[in-house]
């Protein structure tokens, strides 16, 4: 390692794979660490922010707001972005080693878990994840084939992400017009016929994922009755104990002991929430989904303390023709970077990527958030993810464990990429872009309208 590695003649050189959360507070950490040092962001997609972009729903402005500390970071001096750029395609493993004296992976949990049922394949059966994207403008779901011409759809999990679907299929036009919903999902939303989304989860309300502000925001709804059954919200031995001194799960049951006490007030649609089942089979008619199968579970606290759902072999049938499933993701391997395929996630230790077969640490290489830890805490929860994987890397630095790049050279990489015909789109580019979207927001009374497709984004640049 070169003794001036992150000195003003030669500072250190740190390439981040992808601009969700995670990647933005790992930049914005090397810039605090008092070493000199510049930042190159990769994302595949044109617009970076990802699951802010992507993810928080559209009706969470005041989540969305975290974009501007985003932007801040984007500013350094030493901050570069190369958006529309395909780590393992467009560049590779091997190329980034070559260029950077450290890589951050920071991909987060791209692909969802499926039930693993009869009918999942079905027209109209998907994850939640895709029917947020789908709302939410992502250029990759823009034609997902939404049908919301049934009268019931279902969402499997008890999650925020659940939630929000849950939410966004009960609210009104004029509940999500004002948000920065995607045009072609809010043309499709207001011509849907569902009336009841049932939410429907595997254990019981002690053991949902949401926080109480998800479950607060279902007492609001313009057009939607939140519906509690009074007998599933009673709790066995264990599940009292289990949430013994849990101010926010309390509050979780407050809110839903409330809503089985108002119960239906004639509102034109119903959210139900519904506990201890476990989806089956989905039932098909005509090509089409008609119903979900659901066993009736019962709950078990293991010989370790856990409480785990168990089938009762009885069943009860719920007509619907649309599923929503959000029941966990994980991430996806990288091209030349080591991946625990069992948990999702790359294997690390403290943020510095581990190799596998030889269980030893990769110089240089570290990781952080979903892709690090697995889809678990909110998007503030990866700032600290971040600084610790940052904290590593700054202390293998200051034990002279880091190998100096090959070729620092900062122009390589526009060069490489332009050599191979890689239109990358570059911070000053996408503040275009991003102008654009907030200008015709303002017309209209919206945060912004999004761009969907990638090419009206670079038309965008072209004009």
């Amino acid at each position: 390692m070169s003794v001036n590695l992150g000195s003003a003649e030669r500072p250190l050189r740190a390439a981040i794979i992808g601009a969700g959360p995670s990647g933005f507070y790992a930049a914005a950490a090397l810039f605090k660490e008092g070493i000199h040092v510049t930042v190159d962001l990769f994302d595949r997609l044109i617009a970076p922010h990802g699951l802010v972009r992507y993810g928080v729903a559209p009706d969470h402005q005041n989540i969305k707001a975290v974009a501007k500390t985003y932007d801040r970071t984007a500013a350094e001096p030493g901050f570069r972005y190369f958006g529309n750029v395909d780590f393992g395609k467009d560049i590779t493993h091997e190329e980034l080693k070559k260029h950077y004296d450290v890589i951050f992976y920071t991909t987060g949990a791209q692909s969802d878990r499926k039930l693993g049922i009869p009918g999942e394949d079905l027209p109209n059966s998907m994850s939640a994840t895709e029917f947020v994207a789908w709302y939410n403008g992502h250029p990759d779901y823009r034609d997902l084939a939404v049908d919301l011409s049934c009268n019931a759809a279902i969402v499997v999990g008890v999650g925020n992400v659940a939630m929000d679907v849950a939410r966004v299929l009960a609210k009104s036009i004029d509940e999500l017009e004002d948000t920065d919903i995607a045009d072609h999902a809010l043309k499709a939303l207001a011509k849907s016929n569902v009336k009841d989304i049932y939410v429907v989860a595997r254990r019981g309300p002690a053991q949902v994922k949401f926080t109480n502000a998800e479950i607060r925001e279902m007492g609001h709804l313009a057009i939607a009755d939140t519906i509690v059954l009074d007998n599933e919200l009673k709790l066995d031995r264990a599940s009292s104990a289990e949430i013994e001194g849990d101010t926010a799960m309390q509050k979780n049951l407050d809110y839903m002991r409330a809503f089985a006490e108002i119960g239906a007030t004639g509102k034109p649609r119903r959210v139900h929430f519904r506990f201890l089942l476990s989806p089956v089979e989905i039932i098909e008619e005509n090509g089409k989904i008609a119903a979900v199968k659901m066993e009736r579970n019962e709950l078990r606290a293991s010989v370790s303390g856990d409480i785990k759902a168990s089938g009762t072999g009885k069943y009860e049938t719920i007509p619907a023709g649309m599923i929503l499933r959000s029941v966990g993701y994980k991430g996806v391997p990288m091209p030349g970077v080591p991946f625990d395929a069992r948990h999702g996630v790359i294997p690390n230790e403290v943020g510095r990527v581990v190799d596998l077969e030889t269980g030893r640490v990769v110089p240089g290489e570290y990781v952080a958030g979903w892709i690090k830890r697995g889809p678990t805490g909110v998007i503030g929860t990866n700032k600290p993810d971040a600084i610790e994987s940052v904290n590593s890397m700054f202390d293998d630095l200051q034990k002279n464990k880091l190998e100096a790049a090959a070729d620092p050279d900062p122009e390589a990489i526009p060069a490489l990429l332009k050599e191979r015909g890689v239109r990358y789109v570059t911070k000053d580019e996408w503040k275009k872009i991003d102008a654009v979207e907030v200008t015709e927001g303002k017309k209209r009374g919206k945060p912004r309208v999004k761009i969907v497709k990638r090419a009206d984004m670079l038309a965008v640049l072209e004009s």
